[in-house]
């Protein structure tokens, strides 16, 4: 009891607690959740948010936000469908410019978010637009289909009977993860969102700390873009519409704060999975977006409170614990 106590009190309780409770409910409104053909579904449905929600934490961690990574998928998936389909270049080319490409726009929000002193929330506001703006206008407002056949198999392919995107999620995660806790640049971005001024005063590069964190951000997107037209075989300037919302509230889902500071990956990838889930559920019960939106809302609250009481479940479980012995 005193481990389950100890659990409660964790940062991944929270997100944990509330994935199972949303997969339970999905799977008791419909016998087609744990369909395996729907469970299958549900993991390539994940990987695009999963991915793009690592630089979503990343900017939240040290006290920012990022709306521009729907925009920003938008834009790959177009100049990776130009650079393959129209201007014939190699596939693997094509994506390593893609991701370099994310990297320059991640840079582009740190940059004028660090040193040009613009609150994180406007320069991405503003980039938001101006990413999907150069979408439409490098593609004439028009989608670009059937990219290359070489894009099927990076999404669609399996590996010892496993979905790619699964072990795609998992090398990214476990890297996110070591690198939070594990390196310099990782503690200090955990430093600068919890205490800025005494980030500074132990040594930290603040500004530095912050853009890593969009430029990493940045890449993070880019790798989800390549997804997402592996995924669908197309580019479109209007992919990635939702993603933005989504990879902030798997991020919030997931116990991170937006004061900064707070947060882990192995939480994200909950808070992305109960995104998922709910987004299945509802589509499986062919609920109209317009609820679908309503509840994803309330599951982020009802998420969030479930991580703010945590401490207080867990001390409740505590002397659950206690009074037996006591007797």
């Amino acid at each position: 009891m005193e481990r389950v106590a100890k659990f409660f009190r964790s940062t991944v309780a929270g997100p944990m607690v509330a994935f199972l409770l949303v997969a339970t409910m999905a799977s008791l409104a419909t016998p087609r959740f744990l369909q395996p053909q729907n469970l299958a579904n549900v993991s390539l449905q994940v990987a695009t948010v999963a991915v793009v929600s690592i630089g979503a934490t990343l900017v939240i961690l040290t006290g920012g936000i990022d709306l521009s990574p729907g925009s920003t998928v938008a834009l790959i998936t177009c100049t990776l469908a130009i650079l393959v389909k129209k201007m014939g270049y190699p596939l693997w080319v094509g994506i390593a410019l893609c991701l370099l490409l994310g990297v320059i726009l991640g840079f582009i929000n740190g940059f004028f978010s660090t040193y040009g002193k613009i609150p994180s929330f406007i320069v991405t506001l503003a980039t938001m637009s101006i990413y999907r703006g150069l979408a439409f206008l490098i593609t004439g407002g028009t989608p670009i289909f059937t990219v290359s056949p070489q894009l099927g198999p990076l999404f669609y392919g399996k590996f010892l009977g496993i979905p790619l995107p699964f072990y795609y999620v998992v090398i990214l995660y476990t890297v996110g993860a070591i690198f939070l806790r594990n390196t310099i640049p990782g503690r200090g971005i955990y430093a600068v969102g919890g205490n800025e001024s005494a980030a500074r005063l132990t040594g930290i590069a603040v500004n530095r700390t912050r853009l890593l964190a969009f430029v990493l951000a940045g890449l993070t997107a880019s790798i989800g873009g390549v997804l997402l037209t592996a995924w669908l075989n197309s580019g479109s300037p209007n992919y990635g519409q939702e993603l933005g919302l989504q990879s902030i509230a798997a991020a919030v889902i997931g116990g991170a704060s937006l004061a900064g500071g707070i947060g882990s990956m192995i939480a994200t990838l909950f808070g992305a999975l109960t995104v998922a889930v709910v987004q299945n559920g509802l589509n499986l019960l062919a609920v109209p977006a317009s609820w679908q939106e309503i509840t994803l809302g309330i599951v982020i609250v009802l998420a969030v409170g479930l991580d703010m009481w945590r401490e207080t479940i867990g001390r409740g479980v505590s002397r659950l614990f206690r009074q037996p012995s006591a007797r």
